[in-house]
């Protein structure tokens, strides 16, 4: 009988085993296919002048202000919303134990999580690009600011869901040490609390970072776009994605060209930062 149940398992076992490592196959099979793709399209365009030259020049320039300008509007979007997202998650994780307003908000957070982008982008337009056209006479319309806005509404629910769970994982033996020892609240969280979940919010706010980085639709609305270097956050600005999204449809093959090789860069960008979001995490848990 134990013989039979013993083999049994180890049949379920097997064949489990061999349908998650098919499903690990075809997402990996999926994955080289998209670097091979968008390398193989966009090998030509690879040269230091994509990182040097401004979109401007068109076929003989490169995306040099496109990527100065994704880098200025997700640093924007993250500086934004990281503070009030690891906020919001203390709180839902700590303090809201006892309120009904907590699982209202995390209901309400989820939904915002899956919201589609280019909602957020026309929201951000109504409140924050509108007002300042009527407000400067026309001088600031479309700007950094308004885009980094909208990333920000972005990572902010990602933020939020990580660092609430990341709390929710640490044991109640810590608090109720600490409780016991006479540590105020506020000296428990802010000391032990997020101490102990720093590596899981910091792979939150590395993975909003991630699925921010290649946004396009809601900058449409906010930020607009922009052919030369901008620094300034008031400033209509450049996006890597919102550059390929218009490269895509110009009829010129050498242009094409350049949206692939963006398109690879902001892939292997995205690659990268998921990968130390994972590998900075696996390593402090191994270290734990």
């Amino acid at each position: 009988m134990s013989t039979s149940l013993y083999t049994k398992r180890r049949i379920k076992n097997i064949i489990a085993m061999t349908l998650s490592m098919f499903a690990t196959a075809i997402g990996l099979l999926f994955l080289a296919w998209i670097l091979w793709e968008t390398l193989s399209q966009g090998i030509a365009g690879l040269k230091p002048q994509l990182f040097t030259k401004i979109s401007a020049y068109r076929e003989e320039g490169g995306l040099a202000n496109a990527m100065v300008g994704s880098l200025i509007l997700n640093i924007l979007g993250i500086l934004i919303a990281t503070p009030i997202g690891v906020c919001a998650g203390t709180w839902l994780a700590e303090y809201s134990l006892r309120s009904k307003l907590g699982p209202t908000i995390r209901f309400l957070n989820d939904i915002l999580l899956s919201a589609p982008s280019i909602v957020l982008g026309l929201f951000v337009y109504t409140i924050v690009v509108l007002p300042s056209k009527y407000l400067t006479d026309g001088n600031v319309t479309f700007s950094g600011l308004a885009g980094g806005i909208a990333l920000a509404l972005i990572a902010l629910p990602v933020i939020v869901r990580t660092t609430d769970e990341m709390l929710r994982l640490v044991p109640g033996t810590l608090r109720e040490a600490a409780l016991s020892l006479g540590v105020p609240q506020w000296k428990l969280t802010m000391q032990i609390l997020v101490r102990s979940a720093r590596s899981g919010i910091v792979t939150g706010i590395l993975l909003a970072l991630a699925r921010i980085s290649g946004e396009t639709a809601p900058l449409l609305f906010t930020a607009f776009g922009n052919n030369f270097m901008t620094f300034n956050p008031l400033d209509k600005m450049p996006s890597l994605p919102q550059i390929i999204y218009e490269y895509t449809k110009d009829p010129s093959p050498d242009i094409n060209v350049l949206a692939w090789a963006g398109a690879f860069v902001l892939t292997m960008f995205v690659l990268a930062l998921s990968l130390i979001a994972r590998f900075a995490f696996r390593s402090k848990v191994s270290h734990d």
